[in-house]
């Protein structure tokens, strides 16, 4: 079958040739007024999202969507992204930014609306033009999205075809355009399997690997406010940010007042027996990853899903563990309120339970500690292959940057060569720039001695 990829590069490239002339006050203008329809949207987008996809929370994904307009146009407004963006007289460097051309972006269906208003922010402040990858059980919202802020954008000045998208999502024609040359970059978003072929595709790609996050749970820290912390971000959109806890890490002479507090917290601890019926629904074992039937459900429908009896207002599903690795399922990433509980006899056996859960689907990603002993926050730190260690707080809040520390605000967050991609940031504006340096002497002169800029070591001495 033939795919019209040809349709929407040819859009892109025109665009791409047009905004590059758009000086930094156009875009700006561009940029703020698709921030405002977005803002004024969210809550409409996200019971959009809810009611396609049947994942997550309405409300939950209100802030989702504000984190990626609000919270991300103040953290780009005042970047320079046009012309001269610095001129170090010192160094004598001066630095030029480039838009980089038509960029691919793909859209994970866990969050929709908010990476997708996103990635066509980012894009916009740094006038590269965008064509989005639909997720197929969430292309009608994402395709009304898309077309809001595209007429906002042409309204305020932006090209014709600055944002596209393709209506009906085909897997093998996003493979097709993503070999394709006229293609600048792919900001991939989703499947392990999408964002594993835009990394091999040849086409420069910013990815994120899967998360498989540790909490551990420092003995003197404060249990009751730990486990609220965690609740927060377990439950939040029903587990849905791949940066959600995982596994909580606990201390065995601690256990009692953690199972309290997570009885508090309207959690429920599984029985010895009720564990293998969530394992079958939860994860599922042929393709060696969590099921997608409960990706974004609550507690309730999975437990129900599971044939297990939990009260109505069951907050998250708590299932004790020892062994880590796939044939434990409840030791793998499971984006849904759904976490496995792990006891220890002492700090140094938590950070190997942590090590191991982090190397086991997570490598990466993100990992997190509450402690207040800074000695042991930096050991963990060092220990965990992990870009970002979130301290004190709710992981999933935390890792998307903005709302709990000064990380920055996104939607996709780098793994670096542990998960598989090329850096460690949590992607925004700064990434989508082709940066020019002007290099000046650092010394006035028509010509250098160069022999006279080394050292005059014997090795230096014999080169020269």
């Amino acid at each position: 079958m033939k795919y019209n990829i040809e349709y929407y590069l040819k859009n892109s490239e025109i665009a791409s040739k047009e905004f590059a002339t758009f000086t930094q006050k156009q875009v700006d203008l561009i940029v703020e007024a698709v921030a405002k329809i977005g803002i004024e949207y969210s809550e409409e987008f996200a019971k959009l999202a809810v009611e396609e996809t049947g994942m997550g929370k309405w409300e939950d994904k209100v802030e989702k969507n504000l984190l990626s307009t609000q919270y991300i146009y103040e953290d780009i407004k005042n970047l320079k992204t046009v012309g001269v963006i610095s001129n170090n007289k010192e160094s004598q460097i001066m630095e030029i930014a480039h838009p980089l051309g038509p960029i691919l972006a793909i859209i994970p269906v866990t969050n929709p609306t908010s990476t997708l208003m996103f990635k066509i922010l980012i894009a916009l402040k740094t006038r590269n033009p965008i064509i989005i990858s639909l997720p197929f059980r969430a292309k009608k919202v994402c395709s009304y999205v898309a077309k809001k802020l595209l007429e906002v954008a042409i309204e305020t000045g932006a090209p014709k075809n600055v944002i596209q998208w393709v209506s009906t999502p085909n897997r093998e024609m996003t493979r097709l355009m993503m070999r394709d040359n006229r293609l600048a970059l792919i900001l991939a978003t989703g499947g392990k399997s999408l964002v594993t072929a835009a990394y091999s595709s040849g086409t420069p790609a910013l990815g994120v690997g899967p998360g498989n996050v540790p909490v551990l749970i420092d003995s003197s820290f404060d249990i009751k406010f730990a486990v609220e912390q965690i609740i927060r971000s377990k439950t939040f959109d029903n587990g849905t940010i791949c940066a959600s806890e995982q596994a909580i890490i606990i201390e065995k002479k601690k256990t009692k007042e953690l199972l309290k507090a997570l009885e508090d917290a309207n959690a429920y601890l599984l029985k010895e027996q009720e564990i293998p019926r969530l394992e079958e629904v939860v994860y599922d074992k042929k393709r060696e990853n969590m099921s997608g039937e409960i990706v974004g459900k609550s507690a309730n429908y999975i437990a129900n899903l599971a044939n297990i009896n939990v009260p109505e207002n069951t907050s998250l599903l708590v299932a004790k563990q020892t062994k880590i690795g796939k044939e434990y399922p409840l030791s793998s990433e499971i984006l849904a309120p759904v976490i496995a509980l792990y006891e220890v006899a002492d700090f140094s056996e938590a950070l190997k339970i942590a090590m191991k859960i982090n190397q086991h689907g997570g490598k990466g990603h993100t990992a997190t500690i509450f402690s207040n002993d800074e000695s042991k926050i930096r050991e963990y730190s060092i220990c965990m292959d992990a870009s970002r260690i979130i301290v004190n707080s709710p992981s999933s809040q935390g890792a998307v940057g903005g709302l709990c520390n000064n990380l920055s605000p996104s939607l996709t967050l780098g793994c670096g060569s542990g998960g598989r991609t090329s850096t460690t940031d949590n992607i925004s504006a700064r990434h989508l720039l082709n940066i020019q340096r002007i290099a000046k002497p650092k010394i006035k002169k028509k010509s250098f001695d160069f022999k006279n800029l080394f050292l005059k070591s014997e090795k230096v001495q014999a080169v020269i």
